[in-house]
């Protein structure tokens, strides 16, 4: 199987599911939402556009570094990375909130929580930047991710609760 078809069968499971859980189990009927939060899934497994980039291109790995990139932007660029710090934290907290999660020891802390409040304020900083062309994403879709921040990572778990249990999960990446 190409790569194409490859990423075409991911691109309609993850659609599916998603439709599913939003609609279904959570009872989110918000068609702009689902499909966004679809298209994450997507992007997340490009590597290459995974994690924001600062000004001179290198890959912002830390949400820390994320968030001082964002505060050295104005206009559409800060909205940019505002976004991608929201898209960044919701991927995680949903997908793989385990590794967030860390014990007490030596000046480790629950990151969880932190990335669940920085991810809700960046998307809702990103929907207040006003673009000065029409915008891929609408603010108005950037604030209820802002707003229903806690919902939609945990639809992102119960997808992957999903995708794990999917007995022909290991047929979508061949």
């Amino acid at each position: 199987m190409t790569q194409g078809e490859t990423e075409h069968r991911l691109t309609r499971f993850f659609a599916g599911v998603t439709e599913y859980t939003f609609e279904s189990q959570l009872g989110v009927p918000d068609p702009e939402l689902i499909d966004y939060v679809s298209t994450l899934l997507i992007r997340f497994l490009r590597n290459d556009q995974a994690v924001p980039r600062s000004v001179v291109g290198k890959p912002l790995l830390e949400l820390p570094e994320m968030v001082e990139e964002a505060g050295h932007r104005l206009g559409e660029a800060q909205r940019k990375i505002h976004r991608q710090i929201g898209d960044f934290t919701l991927f995680w907290a949903g997908m793989f909130p385990e590794s967030l999660r860390k014990t007490n020891r030596a000046g480790e802390h629950d990151q969880f929580s932190e990335y669940c409040l920085q991810g809700k304020l960046s998307y809702l900083a990103a929907a207040r930047i006003e673009p000065s062309v029409e915008p891929d994403v609408p603010n108005d879709l950037l604030a209820r991710l802002g707003e229903r921040f806690e919902l939609c990572a945990y639809g992102l778990r119960e997808i992957r609760r999903e995708w794990e249990s999917t007995e022909d999960a290991e047929g979508l990446w061949q």
